[in-house]
């Protein structure tokens, strides 16, 4: 049984930046295409980037220039660097695969507030 573990997120001002991890344990991650989701308060989970076992990376235009999705398959991690955040990136994060979805993590909570 997978199971992800977030981690990273807090308060920041707008203009901030936060780093976000997130750790599998339970299955080798490195063949899949790996991605972050946020799902605001009301609103539908989203997909805000991805990446494939090979480093490419692909991102919502909400998020494009701002954030950056990478990976380090040896500590079955992938991370999400966001800089320049915005009061609307405010939402609880999680990774998953991109594809075939393993149970989901408790994710992270990211608010942006002055």
């Amino acid at each position: 049984q997978v199971q992800l573990v977030e981690s990273g997120g807090g308060l920041v001002q707008p203009g901030g930046s936060l780093r976000l991890s997130c750790a599998a344990s339970g299955s080798i991650f490195s063949p899949y295409v790996m991605a972050w989701y946020r799902q605001a308060p009301g609103k539908e989970r989203e997909l805000v980037a991805t990446i494939t076992s090979g480093g490419n990376t692909d991102y919502a235009d909400s998020v494009k220039g701002r954030f950056t999705i990478s990976r380090d398959n040896a500590k079955n991690t992938v991370y999400l660097q966001m800089n320049s955040l915005k009061p609307e990136d405010t939402a609880v994060y999680y990774c998953n695969r991109r594809y075939g979805f393993w149970n989901w993590g408790q994710g992270t909570q990211v608010t942006v507030s002055s």
